[in-house]
């Protein structure tokens, strides 16, 4: 069951939302979740194919900041990931690249600590994401993207559903410097009835 505290609306991002199933509890990220994350964001298997670096508390505050700032303007809506199965915070994700006039936005951002990966909690928190997004906000499109060298998080999207568009070459920049190639990935609001059944029992 999804929890929220929300009507259908266009203007989502200024609501309190939790989204909520029997694994996972997704709340509102905030500045006092700075002290939750200390304890899993410094895994450095986390950032290596990353963006962004995340070596230090410097590091972690200019993330929330960044990731607060972006709700604020009205370009994501982060949230922090509870896996209830553990009892224990487990990293945050986001709805990103948002686009309500086009009914389109991004699910990313997404970091597990590695005792969690692998554990049911990731699908767990991309179903609450994704009900949400389709069923109440009614959205036409979700995009992921990934490092093309990332195989790990391309088989999990594809695990998931998600349907393989291509890859934008030179994209990005990650945190070393290196020149990223992303690999994008979508779900459509047409064949998420499909999806859930096949992917998400």
């Amino acid at each position: 069951m999804i929890v929220m505290n929300l009507q259908p609306t266009r203007d989502f991002l200024q609501e309190e939302i939790v989204l909520e199933n029997s694994r996972a509890r997704l709340t509102p990220l905030k500045e006092e979740d700075f002290d939750l994350l200390k304890d899993v964001a410094f895994e450095p298997q986390i950032w290596e194919k990353g963006l962004v670096k995340m070596e230090d508390e410097g590091d972690l505050k200019k993330y929330l900041q960044t990731a607060l700032e972006e709700r604020r303007v009205g370009a994501s809506y982060p949230f922090l990931i509870y896996d209830k199965k553990f009892g224990a915070v487990a990293g945050s994700t986001r709805f990103g690249a948002i686009s309500l006039p086009h009914k389109r936005m991004e699910i990313g951002w997404t970091w597990l600590h590695p005792r969690f990966q692998g554990t049911g909690l990731n699908k767990a928190v991309k179903m609450a994401m994704l009900e949400f997004a389709f069923e109440v906000l009614k959205i036409n499109r979700i995009e992921q993207k990934t490092d093309l060298i990332n195989l790990q998080s391309q088989g999990a999207m594809i695990k998931l559903g998600a349907t393989r568009e291509g890859v934008f070459r030179r994209h990005c920049l990650t945190w070393t410097g290196r020149v990223r190639d992303s690999v994008f990935f979508s779900y459509i609001l047409e064949e998420w009835p499909n999806i859930k059944a096949r992917f998400f029992v």
